[in-house]
């Protein structure tokens, strides 16, 4: 396992460095380069959408100064916030709760051949069903309210969480086992708490940060039935035609999840700063 993470880690830094091959030597650029590169790529992306968007009627692609103009005018009157607090509603819940019901059913089928040989069957029946596929029971179940809307959320976050975590939980080493065995840790609970889950956490935290996103954009989804957010704005703009109020609603969705990840990416480093 610690070979095939320096490969990767050797891989991700060949493509940063420009270099490639097993025996490259990493050599990143000075951060303010990189960022540099980064403010050319928006500053070129923007103009080519300008450019562009002057070939094209406004309800097909509005210029960038008409979705500032919009993104302002609905900040300023209240609906963006209004939409993202009640998008805030159903995503933290059913985020929240998928999450743990994915890692607590990974960590059990991971860990235990008997919970993996009786769930087994019923994981991989209900897995191929997309969430969008139980809205009519989330309807008939919650009502098209924001306990209805995390709901799907919630089962877009169980099954990464669940994979994530049934992964890294069965690919612990072990010898590492082993050698907690022999040093007198014989409870399963313990050998969980104070070896599985340690060894595990990189890989959850991973799954977690990846659920986080998928949850984000299953906003959108869950709120196609009624329910209030940005994703109703979305649906409700691109219906009347305002596209330069959609982009500015998908501004909104990209903004927060980049702070969102930001944040947990930051927390999940300190939490594994210990196997450095």
């Amino acid at each position: 396992m610690g070979a095939d993470r320096q490969t990767a880690n050797a891989t991700d830094a060949g493509l940063v460095s420009g270099r490639s091959g097993a025996g490259a030597v990493v050599d990143r650029l000075p951060t303010g380069r990189r960022v540099g590169r980064g403010l050319f790529g928006i500053v070129a992306f923007v103009g080519l959408w300008w450019a562009v968007s002057f070939t094209q009627p406004p309800y097909i692609l509005p210029a960038p100064d008409a979705v500032a103009a919009a993104f302002l005018n609905e900040l300023r009157g209240g609906t963006m916030l209004v939409a993202l607090r009640d998008s805030m509603l159903h995503w933290i819940p059913g985020t929240i709760v998928g999450t743990l019901v994915g890692i607590g059913l990974g960590v059990a089928m991971g860990w235990s051949e008997l919970v993996d040989d009786a769930m087994a069957p019923i994981v991989r029946l209900l897995r191929p069903v997309p969430p969008l596929a139980l809205i009519g029971f989330a309807i008939a179940w919650f009502g098209i309210n924001h306990t209805g809307a995390a709901f799907i959320v919630a089962v877009g976050a169980l099954w990464i969480n669940f994979y994530a975590t049934y992964g890294a939980v069965e690919n612990v080493s072990t010898e590492l086992v082993d050698v907690a065995r022999s040093l007198g840790v014989q409870h399963n609970l313990k050998l969980l708490r104070s070896v599985v889950i340690p060894a595990a956490l990189p890989a959850i935290l991973t799954g977690v940060r990846t659920g986080i996103g998928r949850c984000w954009m299953l906003v959108v989804a869950a709120e196609i039935f009624g329910v209030s957010g940005i994703g109703r704005q979305i649906i409700r703009a691109g219906d009347n035609l305002r596209v330069d109020r959609v982009i500015a609603y998908i501004l909104v969705l990209s903004i927060v999840y980049l702070i969102v990840d930001a944040a947990f990416r930051s927390v999940s480093q300190r939490v594994i700063a210990w196997q450095n």
